[in-house]
């Protein structure tokens, strides 16, 4: 894992998931577009966010008359961070706790929990 996706904040993400979502460089004016739809931050506060992660080195922007946007950590490798820092957090490191958590919480509904059995018994010799 890139242990520069320790880095992200939460507002950072946001503007991570356009451009993953992108899938291809995308100019400022295309990011703040697309946030316009699930945020109502200022033109400013794109840009500053957008700076921060080309500063943290998880952003590259290459100029073509204007600057492109293209992330360098994959969605992937941040949803691995992000999980494995929860279940160490809240849970010291145990994702049976996690999920038990999920279950007692009702969470994770009679179809997900039968996914899981299914999932856990891939590789079952038993079978």
């Amino acid at each position: 894992m890139n242990p520069l996706v320790s880095k992200i904040t939460e507002a950072e993400a946001l503007v991570m998931k356009v451009l993953w979502e992108a899938e291809e460089e995308l100019p400022i004016a295309e990011i703040r577009k697309a946030l316009s739809k699930t945020s109502d931050w200022e033109d400013s506060t794109i840009k500053t966010l957008v700076r921060r992660l080309c500063k943290k080195g998880v952003v590259k922007s290459t100029k073509r008359g204007v600057l492109y946007y293209k992330a360098l950590v994959s969605e992937d490798e941040y949803n691995d961070y992000i999980t494995k820092d929860v279940i160490d957090r809240l849970y010291s490191g145990s994702a049976k706790n996690l999920v038990a958590s999920l279950i007692d919480n009702k969470r994770l509904d009679d179809s997900d929990i039968e996914e899981l059995r299914d999932f856990f018994k891939v590789g079952d010799n038993d079978e």
